[in-house]
């Protein structure tokens, strides 16, 4: 109930209602509508059940008309003494400042129980946003790692062509090479086989230089022929040729031995 409302509220604590036409009072100041007193005050003994207190007297629980008529205002107070009906009044008026005491009370109660609630909601909301944070912070390192494999990536990517152009380059002047190496041994056998070509023929005309002209022409000499062919096998005491033994001459001979 507000307090700028003159509205009661039901105080059955799951209820909380408007209270309109009928409502059922207690000696305890407490007031309920008639959907939950009827239903809670048929039971013997009653309970209050906002306080627990025992309502065992006649009057400790009334049920009154929360609107009623004009006629009802007249005469439920007419012959009274003035005292009574300000003893009456002071009553009712008690009552309706309990009610928005306890109403008071209540909403400070829930407001303390919402700020309670609402601490812990934001420190709850604090921890989950520095893991937030945490991960957000994770996943910020991930990325920058992500992005530096992409620039090692690229990078890696960029020498690798390099090398294959390094390559390429390589293979083409090793091609060159290998050709002009083979060339260069082309042309080095061919001179070497000129070079010994002309040697070989130079060695030749210097041994035709070099020679004796022409051996003795024996068969060009005269009659005295014998005479010199022998005359010059007896030169400084070599034998003639019919001085020398045949092998057959030797071998018939005896054997003598010297003593």
């Amino acid at each position: 109930m507000s307090l700028c409302d003159d509205t009661l509220l039901c105080n059955f604590p799951k209820c909380r209602a408007k209270l309109s036409g009928f409502a059922w009072v207690t000696a305890c100041s407490h007031v309920f509508c008639d959907q939950h007193g009827s239903g809670e005050f048929s039971r013997s003994p009653a309970i209050c059940p906002a306080c627990s207190s025992a309502l065992s007297g006649k009057l400790d629980i009334v049920r009154t008309e929360l609107s009623p008529s004009e006629d009802y205002k007249a005469m439920v107070l007419a012959g009274l003494r003035p005292d009574i009906v300000m003893d009456i009044s002071a009553r009712a008026l008690a009552f309706w400042s309990y009610q928005v005491h306890q109403e008071r009370m209540y909403q400070e109660y829930s407001l303390s129980r919402a700020e309670s609630q609402l601490k812990q909601m934001e420190k709850l909301l604090n921890q989950q946003n520095q893991s937030r944070e945490l991960e957000l912070g994770a996943m910020r390192g991930e990325i920058a790692s992500l992005k530096k494999m992409e620039e090692y990536k690229r990078k890696y990517s960029e020498v690798s062509e390099r090398l294959m152009e390094r390559n390429r380059q390589y293979q083409k002047l090793q091609g060159l090479y290998d050709s002009l190496r083979l060339r260069n041994m082309v042309v080095g056998v061919g001179e070497r086989d000129a070079l010994l070509q002309t040697g070989h023929h130079d060695f030749n005309t210097v041994a035709r230089q070099a020679s004796p002209q022409r051996s003795p022409q024996f068969l060009s000499m005269g009659p005295d022929v014998d005479s010199r062919f022998f005359s010059c096998l007896e030169g400084d005491g070599a034998k003639t040729f019919f001085q020398f033994s045949s092998p057959a001459r030797e071998k018939g001979r005896p054997f003598i031995k010297k003593h």
